[in-house]
């Protein structure tokens, strides 16, 4: 789980690279490097930030028209500077950076080692340079021996690779890894995401699996390692603007991210109505339906299982991702897979999508990146269309995940215009929770708890979900144990957790659950519990009160619930001195099984 680029040109190789690292950094950021070709093969690597490793190196004064780059999420070896890309063959003649994992290479390194390659890293991604540097001695060329290496490799991969002898190209080759190609006037990148160079280009190519890329200045030329003939990628023109990809005079993307909400759904329910009714048509045909997907969007699908229950009178299944192969025996040509990810690129659930295509099982996806891995390998898919997340947490992607599945659960019950009617209702309530009162009353309520160890979240039916999301937002970026609940398992263990001051966070919707939901919020007070309520109205039983206008909104209110805990848990993060865009050990995309 990590970020590559590379460029080659008519300028200067290192300052793109640097911009697209700092880009790419989301995806991992424990160490990084670059390598670029001047006199000779220059690489400069390191532990840390990428700004940090810049001071320190000076990444600005290496000099060439060609190089590449990587930011790294460690997976295999420790975070140390040798295990930084780029990995250097023997020789010195080759340099490669990596994304992705080669199941094979303790076997390859053995293999290797034995023919006197001596490694230098306890990297798995070292292997490909020493392969490539295998085959190049027997007079390959550069993509003749990145080709040969590719057929070796067991796993995920998405690599590039530069020679000392071929100084106008480098080779970008993938397979279960994301890698784009981005064409500009100056020269050509390749990178695992486009917002590396979406400041100099939006005219993109999406490589497919198997897919060996050589990139000149002039142009690109696609092969396949898995076919002997050329490929034809057509180029596509994003409508993604670096507005868009950058803060836009906010402290944090993740604070951005929250505010751009509403014009988020906005965007996510400007859907053809009749993609919309193609895919409910799916689910109501299929004879079994499974929602993949992990983290926040797990939760989405959690929500969408009472709506589509609610709605539609029909049952769906909601798996994780990473437990679905597991359900395998119970698959046929009927089921359908709706698979949910923002990036379309996370390995967990595009293994899951490969496991169900082998039994013929149709699948439909729920995606924001337009050409992404999950886009590719499904039969369909709806668009998120909330622009980039650069932030690791998931917000705006989230709330565009629920307004998508409710819209679904509408239209497979024949009420597609009554749902995007109920989704524009929320859109209208989102302003008030997000106006600089709300922001001062939630920066307020944490700085009242920041320095609790646990909080808890309790909700019931469509507010269960909320609450796990909820929990997930709050731990994952201020570092601070929080757990939801179903608010009637509470006697069933979870009130031995409650103690004098605890912060309770329930989830009060105008639905039916109110009044079961009350109940248990009074359990917890009567243990000394701190009640947080959202809720629409006030209630005697809450210590502090969160405002969010629910009324009216009949089932798509967890949209509007989730919208104070994500900035709740922002200003934890921030008054704690966490980085909220980049939570540790964490990465945006998580590419890696």
């Amino acid at each position: 789980m990590c970020g590559i680029c590379g460029f080659v040109g008519h300028r200067g190789a290192a300052p793109l690279l640097l911009e697209g690292l700092k880009r790419l950094e989301y995806r991992g950021y424990d160490s990084a490097g670059m390598a670029t070709l001047g006199s000779g093969i220059d690489v400069r690597k390191d532990v840390g930030r990428i700004a940090e490793i810049d001071r320190r190196l000076s990444f600005g004064e290496m000099r060439g028209h060609l190089g590449i780059a990587h930011t790294r999420w460690a997976t295999h070896g420790r975070v140390t500077a040798a295990n930084a890309h780029p990995h250097v063959s023997c020789d010195g003649r080759f340099a490669v950076v990596h994304n992705g994992i080669i199941e094979n290479h303790a076997e390859l390194r053995a293999e290797l080692e034995a023919r006197g390659h001596v490694f230098r890293s306890e990297t798995d991604s070292e292997v490909i340079a020493h392969l490539v540097e295998e085959y190049a001695s027997t007079g390959a060329s550069l993509t003749e021996a990145s080709t040969a290496a590719s057929r070796r490799l067991d796993g995920s991969f998405a690599f590039l690779v530069l020679s000392e002898a071929e100084r106008d190209r480098m080779v970008a080759a993938r397979f279960h890894a994301p890698m784009t190609l981005g064409l500009g006037p100056d020269g050509n990148f390749a990178a695992s995401d486009v917002v590396a160079f979406l400041p100099h280009t939006s005219r993109v190519v999406f490589l497919e699996d198997g897919d060996v890329a050589e990139v000149s200045p002039e142009g690109f030329r696609v092969s396949s390692f898995l076919a002997a003939e050329p490929m034809e990628r057509p180029v596509v023109t994003l409508g993604w603007s670096l507005e868009e990809a950058a803060k836009g005079g906010y402290a944090h993307f993740t604070l951005k991210e929250i505010l751009e909400q509403p014009e988020a759904l906005e965007e996510a329910i400007e859907q053809e109505g009749e993609r919309v009714q193609k895919a409910a048509e799916m689910i109501n045909r299929a004879f079994g339906v499974f929602f993949v997907a992990c983290g926040s969007s797990y939760h989405a699908c959690l929500a969408a299982q009472y709506w589509f229950a609610k709605l539609a009178r029909k049952h769906v299944n909601v798996v994780y991702a990473s437990e679905f192969p597991y359900f395998q025996d119970f698959l046929t040509e009927n089921t359908l897979m709706v698979a949910v990810s923002q990036s379309g690129e996370t390995a967990d659930v595009l293994e899951a999508v490969r496991a169900a295509r082998m039994k013929g099982v149709k699948v439909l996806a729920l995606v924001n990146v337009m050409g992404s891995s999950l886009m590719r390998l499904s039969d369909s898919a709806l668009m998120l269309h909330v622009g980039p997340e650069i932030s690791v947490v998931a917000t705006k992607s989230y709330t565009a995940q629920l307004a998508l599945l409710g819209l679904l659960a509408y239209a497979c019950a024949g009420r597609l215009e009554e749902g995007k009617r109920e989704i524009s209702q929320v859109i209208s309530k989102l302003s008030p929770l997000l106006d600089v009162e709300s922001l001062d009353r939630l920066r307020a309520l944490a700085a009242s708890i920041k320095e609790q160890e646990s909080i808890f979240l309790i909700g019931r039916s469509l507010s269960h979900a909320t609450a796990l999301e909820g929990a997930l937002k709050i731990k994952e970026i201020s570092y601070i144990h929080a757990e939801g609940f179903a608010g009637g398992e509470l006697k069933h263990g979870t009130l031995a957790l409650i103690d004098e001051g605890v912060p309770c966070i329930a989830l009060v919707p105008e639905d039916e659950t109110k009044a079961d939901t009350l109940a248990n919020v009074q359990e917890v007070k009567a243990r000394g519990g701190r009640i947080i309520g959202i809720a629409n109205e006030e209630n005697p039983c809450f210590d502090e009160f969160i405002y969010v206008p629910n009324g009216g909104v009949r089932l798509l209110h967890p949209a509007l619930m989730i919208v104070p805990i994500q900035l709740l848990a922002y200003y934890l993060a921030v008054l704690r001195g966490r980085d909220p865009d980049r939570p540790r050990n964490l990465a945006k995309s998580v590419t890696v099984k």
